[in-house]
This record gives structure tokens, sequence and C-alpha cells, in this order.
């Protein structure tokens, strides 16, 4: 008699995260020059460590609400409206939230009845799709590939006959760096209003736009009642570990997702959400400082990735660069567990991000300026050798 697996079969079905998989390789190896993790390689600014000191020097111990720290919940009211004219009352429209992460998560399970279907551009960041199927949802992945990574809406209003409930729009974008300008945003709100199709935003890497204002989706007209907003605080604060997130929409979502937030977190550890409170208030000169140091890094990786011949638009945003392998005749898997066997240089294979990209790679440069000029060098060499 064959015994029955314990595990829940869409588990079971489910692969494991392509980001994770590859660098299970890179454990335990030496002089490995990393640029794969999606995660700020500088400290917590110290003025926010500090706060997070004295907050448990000073005996804040304890759970908070379950919407989490009503300072915290208004100080994001407060920089949200001073900073894009954008308004969420603290009290029913804001959850704070164990990273981007956990909003996605709680999101999907408070909008998803089963077999509501899911628009998600690709190249997308790895738990998009996967979290929609746990929750019996169905993942429609849009290729932008032939539009430079964008969601256009063109592309948009071809998906509309799958009868999507709701839109994952991630700008600026995890792999490819690319963001949008306020008008390109309208035409996409134009078509989701007209299509009745909710959208859910991930505007984690908001503050590490280069080249223009990042635009909130929800600003645009008729969007805030159409709008899940997500941003958090650890990549442009690099406060990853802090894990602290947020969540703004109208208050039936909010209170649906607070709701699944109570049984399964009950709130985010109030150590996090302390230190959040003093980012808001002067955590703003780093941040700008962290972006400059990127967008020095983003001019150096993009100009040496176009010399070798990988072929790479410069990204607007985030700190993620995505180029085509074409040009080697190498696949993803092959190129990044060649590259890192033989230079210790380890990036993302493409395919991570979706299955039609496995001529691509993500590469970070949230690594030091040093670390990638001798990237540079190390793949120069690989791909002179190969």
């Amino acid at each position: 008699m064959t015994k029955k697996s314990l595990v829940a079969k869409k588990v079971e079905d489910m692969q494991p995260s392509g980001i994770r998989v590859f660098f299970d390789l890179v454990l335990g190896m030496k002089d490995v020059i990393s640029l794969g993790v999606g995660e700020p390689d500088f400290v917590t600014p110290w003025q926010i460590r500090e706060a997070g000191i004295y907050s448990l020097e000073e005996g804040f111990t304890s759970y908070t609400s379950n919407k989490g720290l009503y300072k915290l919940r208004l100080g994001i009211s407060r920089y949200l409206k001073q900073r894009f004219g954008l308004e969420y009352d603290p009290e029913e429209e804001i959850l704070i939230t164990v990273g981007v992460s956990e909003g996605v998560d709680l999101a999907l399970r408070s909008l998803i009845n089963p077999g509501d279907k899911i628009l998600i551009p690709i190249p997308s960041y790895v738990s998009y799709g996967p979290v929609t199927e746990l929750t019996a949802g169905v993942p429609i992945y849009i290729n932008t590939r032939k539009s430079g990574f964008k969601l256009t809406p063109k592309l948009l209003e071809e998906h509309i006959d799958a009868r999507p409930k709701a839109l994952i729009l991630n700008y600026p974008s995890n792999p490819t760096g690319v963001t949008y300008t306020r008008n390109e945003l309208k035409e996409l709100s134009r078509v989701c209003l007209k299509s009745n199709i909710f959208c859910i935003t991930d505007e984690v890497y908001a503050d590490l736009t280069y080249d223009f204002q990042h635009t909130p989706f929800a600003t645009l007209p008729g969007a805030r009642e159409n709008t899940l907003y997500l941003d958090g605080f650890s990549k442009s604060y690099a406060m990853t570990g802090w894990r602290v997130g947020f969540a703004c929409g109208p208050k039936e979502i909010i209170a649906a997702m607070t709701k699944i937030h109570q049984y399964t977190i009950m709130c985010v550890p109030i150590t996090g959400q302390m230190a959040a409170c003093e980012a808001l208030v002067s955590g703003r000169k780093s941040v700008e400082e962290m972006k400059r140091e990127y967008r020095r890094r983003r001019e150096l990786v993009i100009d040496g990735l176009n010399r070798l011949g990988l072929s790479c638009e410069k990204p607007q945003g985030a700190f993620y660069a995505f180029p085509c392998l074409k040009k080697t005749g190498m696949t993803d898997m092959e190129f990044a567990q060649g590259l890192l066997k033989k230079e210790k240089v380890a990036v993302v294979p493409g395919s991570a991000f979706g299955k039609d990209f496995s001529d691509y790679v993500r590469i970070s440069y949230a690594s030091s300026y040093e670390n990638l000029k001798e990237a540079l060098v190390r793949m120069a060499r690989f791909l002179k050798k190969n």
C-alpha cells in the first residue's frame, strides 16, 4: 500500500524560488562576488538603528495593535500626503505588514475566490505567481519582452477577455529596473477602470527612481478606490532585515487583510516599527545619499555590460540590470553556473522570473563600486574563454 503524502498537492507541485535554488550553490564558496540577492549593501542608517535600540532599552517589547503602531500609520499617512498628495486614513486605510511580501500575500488572499484570474506582467518578481496559485487563483502572465519589459495599454486590453479580477503591477521593476511615467500609468489606469480590473501595486522601489519623479498609481484620476498601494522600508532605507512594510487602500480591503493578518502574524515586531517611525522623521538624507551611489553604480554596470556585448537597456529605477545573453550562445543556467564556477561571480538566471527569459540574467548592482568593477573584469575573462 502506497503511503499518501501529507503535503498539500498545490505545495508539492510548486517549484522552489529560482533565486534561492541557485544561491544554494553559492553557500560555502569563498571569494564570491554576489550580484544576485536583491538587498542593499548599505547598513541601516545609524539614527534608525539607534531608535530601534533605544526602544528596547525603554522597554518597548510588547505586541502592538494588529494594524500596527498608530504612530507609524500616522507617520506614513503624513508622508504620503506631503510627498505625493495621497491621503489615507491611518485608522482604517493603512496596515503595517511584515515587508511588502506579506502585503502581497494578504492582498491576494483577501481578493481571490477559487478560479479568479490575476494578471502578472513578466518578467516578474518570483512570488507573485506562486502566491496567486496558493490562494486558488489563476495567474495570467503577460509577456512584456517586445515592449521593453513594460506593460502597455494594448497588452492589457489583449487580456481583458480572460475577465481578470486584478493586476499586479511592480514598478520600478524587479528584475528589469523599468518604471513608468505618469502619462504611461494614466493610460494603464484608464484600461483598468474601464474593464473593472483592481490594481495591486508593489512600489517598494519608489524612492530608487532615477530619471524622473515616481508617480504612485493611486494618485491617478479615479484610481485611488481601485488600487491597493504596497510599499515598505526595506529597499530605500536599507532595512530589509527589519521586515516593515505597509498597505494602503480602500477600507474594506484593508479590513479584510487585517483579519487574516491578526490570525496569522498578529503584528509586526514593535522594534522594527519604532525604527520605521524614525526613518520617516530623519531618514530622507540617507535615502538620497544611497540613491546617488546606486545611480553611479548603474552607469558603471550598464556601460560595462554593453561593452561586453551583453545588451542591456539602462534601468530607470531599483538596482537591477537584466542583460541579454543571445550573443554568447549560452542559456541563463549555463552562463550563471559557468560564471560562478570559473570566475566566482554570482548572478541570477533570467528564467527565475519567467520561463520565457532563459536568455537573460539578473544582475544586482547593490554591491560596492570596487566589487562591481572587479565583477566586470571577471565577466570579460569568462566570455573571452567561452
